[in-house]
């Protein structure tokens, strides 16, 4: 078993001890706030999630004003107490809608009662927000008696409690896939790929065992099926911990007892070459440098039978440019001076189609004797494509299937 860590230490943004709860007795609070101002103060990025110091290993991450840090003389999995701290976030998050330093200091009795029942003795337990919610209780005045812990608790299933009723069974599963891409100067897809998550939502009686079947390459040729055509390769596949990981390794099938309400069931991402789905062309011409005009073309390569929705271009413009005149057609743009930039929005943007943006600034007529090398920033692109995957997966016919643009950025020339 991997080592246990010896506390867990909630810090504000300049690295001062908000709450600590100590599980071994062998790191002190104010040893920890003393090597993490320390490591603050240091030139350079001092991000790294893992630093040790004489003897003690701290791993922690930050979520808006406030660090999370556990500290250990044992050796543990970096990556389980990284990914518990993460669910800390969660927790906290579903009781007080937003983690920050002033919600722990408003909440500190329920965040010492979260930590005790979250990790035991430095090892990570519960991190299920519901099934934390059905026995510890924001309201701090209880006339009850002390409540005995779910029956969830003490389960195998630790992520969903006994004795749930519906009068109607109900399933929804989404398919949201982000698509990364990032394309050179020259038109050169430098980076692409494909992020997806299966979200799923469940209104179920009792304790129900779900299946889930994919066009998985490798599940197809398991089973003796052609996995030619619309099989995929999926790659970096990361579960929930209701799916039993040993029937996936043994024949590919995602089978489990879902918690109840909304989760994803799985995440995955496929490291393939895709074309970018709004290709974006922008030419600029300067002239006598008094002004500077911009001719943008944008077009959707994807089939004509899909649309995509809230299409988004961020368009870099010169620092010092005013008087913007745009012309589009289609759509409407915003100057974000701000963000220097072009905001060119295109509420639903069909596939197969072309539109054009001409846009003309006015520049100072005086500039300093010694210019600063003018700042190469990319486009960037915002868009959603509802019923349609970039990388083909497939499940139910009755699924709900979105992409999204990710990191999408087509630099310059």
């Amino acid at each position: 078993m991997a080592g246990a860590a010896s506390a867990l230490f909630l810090l504000d943004i300049k690295g001062r001890v908000l709450v600590w709860r100590d599980f071994r007795g062998d790191v002190s609070s104010v040893q920890a706030e003393r090597f993490f101002t320390k490591l603050l103060e240091k030139e350079g990025d001092p991000q790294d999630p893992v630093a040790y110091d004489n003897g003690v290993t701290y791993m922690f991450i930050q979520h808006n004003n406030v660090y999370l840090m556990t500290a250990s003389r044992q050796n543990c999995n970096a990556a389980s107490i990284l990914l518990f701290l993460h669910r800390v976030v969660d927790v906290f998050k579903h009781y007080f809608e937003e983690l920050e330093e002033e919600s722990l200091r408003d909440n500190f009795v329920v965040v010492y009662e979260l930590l005790d029942e979250m990790m035991d003795f430095g090892y990570p337990q519960y991190t299920e927000a519901k099934i934390l919610s059905e026995f510890i209780k924001t309201d701090a005045y209880r006339m009850e008696v002390t409540q005995r812990p779910p029956m969830a608790v003490t389960n195998a299933v630790s992520w969903r409690s006994e004795g749930i009723q519906y009068k109607k069974n109900e399933v929804f599963l989404d398919v949201v896939e982000s698509v990364n891409i990032l394309v050179n100067s020259n038109g050169q897809i430098v980076r692409s790929d494909v992020v997806g998550a299966l979200k799923m939502r469940t209104y179920l009686s009792g304790m129900p065992e779900c299946k889930l079947g994919l066009n998985d390459r490798v599940l197809l040729e398991a089973q003796g099926r052609n996995a030619k055509g619309k099989a995929i390769d999926l790659d970096d596949i990361k579960f929930h911990q209701c799916v039993r990981l040993a029937r996936f390794e043994n024949d590919r099938t995602i089978s489990f007892i879902p918690p109840d309400g909304a989760f994803e069931v799985m995440t995955y991402r496929l490291s393939t070459q895709v074309k970018p789905l709004v290709w974006v062309e922008a030419q600029v011409e300067r002239h006598s440098k008094s002004r500077v005009e911009i001719l943008v073309k944008a077009r959707s390569q994807f089939k004509e039978r899909s649309t995509a929705t809230n299409v988004e271009i961020e368009l870099p413009v010169p620092t010092d440019a005013t008087n913007p005149d745009v012309r589009t057609s289609m759509g409407s743009s915003t100057y974000a001076p701000e963000k220097d930039a072009l905001i060119w929005k295109i509420k639903s943007f069909p596939g197969g189609k072309e539109y054009m943006l001409r846009a003309e600034f006015k520049l100072p007529s005086i500039t300093a004797e010694e210019a600063v090398p003018e700042r190469k920033a990319p486009i960037r692109v915002k868009f959603e494509i509802p019923y349609f995957t970039v990388s083909g997966i497939q499940a139910l016919p009755w699924v709900r299937y979105i992409t999204m643009a990710g990191e999408y950025e087509l630099r310059l020339t």
